[in-house]
């Protein structure tokens, strides 16, 4: 099982994440311009680092996802904020069989877990994708699908509408798309995104021009 980490600047967070992947599941750490030793630190914690010079959460995720060699590839993030020991959860109704993409629907544990304006977000954006029949609470970043299949879908976003255009493209595939409860804690340092109102602001841009494009065909 390979595990995609987009890393930008968690030197922090790196030694709990990759502490706590489970027997069987490989790290590719995608370092996305960290200048604070993360990819250094990664391989000597044993992942397999890939650099991504191109700036963008979809950038590193596809990076990672390029370099994966495993059928079922898992995506999660590298601040600390999930648990990689719950990847089995994600993880098993893809590699039964029973689901084609798998979604952690976060459940917040501990003060400042989730930021309101975040939540808020990913709330409104979780009730346009039910409303097309995707019936999912929320756009996880921690999410399971098979490598080839992911990688047939075609996702050409790179920015923060990467996850959005994943569930959508597997929707209009046909895939039977689940979630499973996952915790979800405070990160290790500062967010990029959910941690400021810009780059709230900035993902939810980058989903409003994924959505018109994908509901537009």
């Amino acid at each position: 099982m390979d595990v995609v980490l987009p890393c930008l600047n968690e030197e922090g967070a790196l030694p709990y994440v990759l502490g706590r992947l489970p027997e069987g599941y490989r790290a590719i750490v995608v370092d996305n311009g960290s200048t604070d030793g993360s990819a250094r630190l990664a391989a000597e914690l044993g992942a397999l680092v890939v650099t991504e010079k191109r700036r963008g959460f979809g950038a590193a995720c596809h990076a990672g996802l390029s370099a994966a060699t495993a059928p079922v590839v898992c995506f999660c993030d590298c601040d600390g904020s999930l648990d990689p020991r719950q990847l089995p959860r994600v993880a098993g109704p893809v590699l039964s069989g029973e689901s084609d993409l798998v979604l952690g629907r976060r459940r917040p544990v501990g003060a400042g877990a989730w930021p309101p304006h975040a939540r808020v977000a990913n709330q409104v954006l979780a009730f346009r994708l039910r409303r097309t029949g995707v019936q999912v609470r929320d756009l996880g970043p921690m999410r399971a699908a098979r490598r080839e299949s992911l990688l047939a879908l075609g996702v050409a976003d790179r920015r923060s509408g990467y996850p959005l255009e994943t569930v959508l493209a597997a929707a209009r595939s046909g895939w039977r798309i689940d979630e499973t409860e996952v915790d979800y804690a405070p990160r290790t340092g500062k967010s990029k995104v959910t941690g400021t109102l810009t780059g709230t602001l900035q993902a939810i841009r980058d989903m409003n021009r994924v959505w018109r494009e994908a509901t537009s065909r």
